[in-house]
């Protein structure tokens, strides 16, 4: 039978990891849906789910319900687990020797475990970067990517961990999977913030268009609903248009490109003085592309990865009602 690998954290900031370790034994919360031993279907999880915790959106309702039903049902006698402690660095590594249990008093407030015994511990910095990314996850249950099992298991068999104390320099090598990993994270993160803006409604993504003008030191007035000439936005410095420079933006909130005849029809609404900005989250055409490009007057076209970018470069500067539109924190990276 193949048997699994499967990383678990010690609750919140670990605080669970010296139960887990002294008492030979791993456990996952959300202790209301009651006994899972029964349950044979990850539905029937949901149901619990959305029973006991109310104020729980669909997403977070799906994710925990895999957590709990892979704890209760997927993991088996044999599979190697691993916890970590962010206190010294160290994953915890081990076997699973029972069944699942719902019982009281084994780890704190935890009602669902499994006993366990520990193997040892591999400290993190003899760790790749690549296999460090891989643990990286925030799940409270995942399965463990199998390069990452090797690299662990290697290093418990073979007892290296006097480089946690020599505290080595990066190598070229290291320094490499490091700037890929954060280049995918860029990537992912860029990503991430399309697939929140493309959920906004059409005045929505007025308001945060509108928004990132205002971060970058522009006041803005925005159209009333109904016709309004190619001009949803006016942004200039006294949010008036009566000083230089005075900015009229289109912003069109859909799936398909933008052509010509679109960036044409906003070109002759524009009036000599005035610069102007289409916003489209479908992008352009080749040929709307060109037909900015030949503008007499001053136009950029702004596409979803555009817009992505000035959103980032400007975010500090967001006032409340934009940052409502699209909540983000920020991730400091070492360099």
């Amino acid at each position: 039978m193949n048997k699994n690998n499967w990383f678990i954290r010690a609750g919140e900031n670990a605080y669970l990891f010296d139960e887990f370790k002294l008492g030979q034994a791993i456990a996952i919360g959300w202790n209301e849906v009651g006994s899972l031993e029964q349950v044979k279907h990850i539905d029937d999880v949901k149901r619990k789910l959305r029973s006991e915790y109310p104020g729980y959106k669909d997403g977070k309702v799906n994710i925990t319900a895999g957590q709990l039903f892979r704890f209760a049902h997927e993991m088996k006698i044999g599979d190697l687990v691993v916890t970590y402690n962010p206190q010294t660095r160290e994953y915890l590594i081990g076997e699973i020797v029972s069944e699942y249990y719902y019982s009281e008093g084994h780890i704190s407030d935890k009602t669902h475990y499994r006993k366990v015994t520990w193997s040892g511990s591999v400290g993190r910095d003899v760790l790749s970067a690549t296999t460090r990314n891989y643990l990286g996850s925030i799940m409270t249950l995942f399965l463990l990517h199998q390069e990452a099992v090797k690299e662990l298991v290697h290093f418990l068999k073979h007892k290296n961990n006097e480089l946690l104390n020599s505290q080595p320099e990066e190598t070229e090598e290291e320094q490499a999977e490091l700037n890929t990993i954060k280049e995918d994270v860029i990537e992912r993160a860029h990503e991430f913030i399309k697939d929140k803006f493309n959920h906004l409604d059409w005045e929505e993504m007025q308001s945060l268009v509108a928004g990132v003008l205002r971060g970058m030191g522009y006041k803005t007035r925005i159209s009333a609903k109904g016709p309004d000439r190619g001009r949803d936005i006016v942004a200039s410095p006294d949010g008036l248009g009566l000083q230089q420079p005075r900015i009229m933006v289109e912003v069109k909130h859909r799936k398909n490109a933008m052509g010509s005849n679109e960036i044409r029809s906003f070109i002759g609404g524009l009036r000599p003085g005035d610069q102007g900005i289409y916003v489209s989250t479908g992008g352009f055409t080749r040929e709307a592309k060109y037909e900015a490009e030949r503008s007499n007057i001053p136009l950029s076209l702004v596409d979803a990865d555009l817009l992505v970018e000035l959103i980032n470069q400007h975010y500090d500067k967001f006032d409340s009602e934009a940052q409502s539109l699209m909540p983000l924190k920020k991730i400091y990276w070492p360099l």
